[in-house]
């Protein structure tokens, strides 16, 4: 149900959260242990004024060699992001990951498709358009009358609700009075 599931994330979330706060205590603990082992507390009660100097001039040097060698480091992980990004493209292209092209329409006749089909069985042709029904147009221009008069007439009679009356009742006689 519902509350079970809720409570296992609860209780889930919980174990996370213990797991996460430890994982920071580990890391800052560490980092302490790290920087005790690394960095020598400076002395510098007592010492002359050249003295000083001097201990800046030494750690003034040491922050260029691990300047420098940061710059190093850096340069070889973009190198080395490059030639990852290099090798991922090259393994697309090994996969056949490519562009299909569109397909094009091609126009083929129906005895053209039976004999694909059918191959060399096929020998009865068939003509689809013949069972067509063929309108002409001369026809359907005879059917409709053209009706030349004064067009005002013809806007009076139709507006108004009567006009619209007239138009529904055209509609729906056969002989279109």
């Amino acid at each position: 149900t519902s509350a079970t599931s809720l409570s296992s994330q609860s209780l889930m979330l919980a174990k996370a959260k213990e797991e996460w706060d430890q994982e920071i205590v580990d890391k800052q603990a560490e980092k302490e242990r790290y920087l005790s082992e690394r960095v020598t507390p400076l002395h510098t009660s007592g010492l002359s004024l050249s003295q000083l100097q001097d201990l800046c001039r030494e750690l003034h040097e040491k922050v260029e060699i691990v300047d420098e060698e940061r710059y190093d480091i850096e340069a070889k992980c973009n190198h080395n992001t490059r030639e990852i990004k290099d090798l991922k493209i090259k393994v697309l292209d090994l996969r056949g990951k490519f562009k299909r092209p569109p397909l094009r329409r091609v126009r083929v006749s129906a005895d053209a498709m039976l004999r694909a089909l059918l191959g060399s069985k096929h020998k009865v042709s068939m003509d689809l358009r013949a069972n067509l029904k063929s309108v002409k147009k001369e026809d359907t221009e005879k059917e409709r009358p053209v009706e030349v008069g004064d067009w005002r007439k013809n806007v009076e009679a139709m507006s108004g609700m009567e006009g619209r009356k007239k138009m529904f009742d055209a509609a729906k006689s056969p002989t279109g009075q």
